[in-house]
């Protein structure tokens, strides 16, 4: 029997994804170096939309492929997070205007949060030109938006 990987799971409208820290993501002292952040949180991105029917492969090979590439990410540094520490990566999808879509986010080690991310993704041809989500994938999202 193969063991997939977790994808997390929803409560209500969060996305919670758990993540390790490994030796990997941090700098010489254990910390968690900065890039390692960016990783996290796209992980969480990618898993709210796997666990709610939308896959990145699948996107692709449609009949009117799309992709999503980021656009802004503002991430708020609060604590270090260090080697070996199991954190949770909170994700909320909040809006879908034209092809953009707005993602708030949180990485939180139990009670405390380590970091914050407020995103803009759009959606994109495969030759990069924007255009709107899919009708069908806006529909799955609908009821985890904050804006419905």
């Amino acid at each position: 029997m193969t063991e997939q990987p977790s994808s997390g799971a929803f409560s209500g409208r969060e996305h919670r994804l758990p993540v390790r820290v490994y030796y990997e993501d941090t700098d010489f002292t254990g910390v968690v170096y900065h890039a390692s952040y960016v990783r996290f949180f796209e992980r969480g991105r990618t898993d709210f939309l796997r666990a709610s029917g939308v896959g990145h492969r699948e996107l692709l090979e449609r009949a009117d492929p799309c992709a999503f590439v980021v656009t802004r990410l503002d991430i708020a540094f609060r604590r270090a997070a260090r080697i070996d520490d199991a954190l949770t990566v909170h994700t909320t999808y909040e809006r879908v205007r034209g092809p953009r879509l707005w993602v708030t986010q949180s990485l939180m080690r139990d009670h405390e949060v380590i970091a914050t991310a407020a995103v803009e993704v759009a959606c994109i041809t495969p030759a990069g030109a924007p255009r709107r989500p899919p009708p069908d994938l806006v529909e799955l999202l609908r009821p985890l938006l904050a804006e419905a």
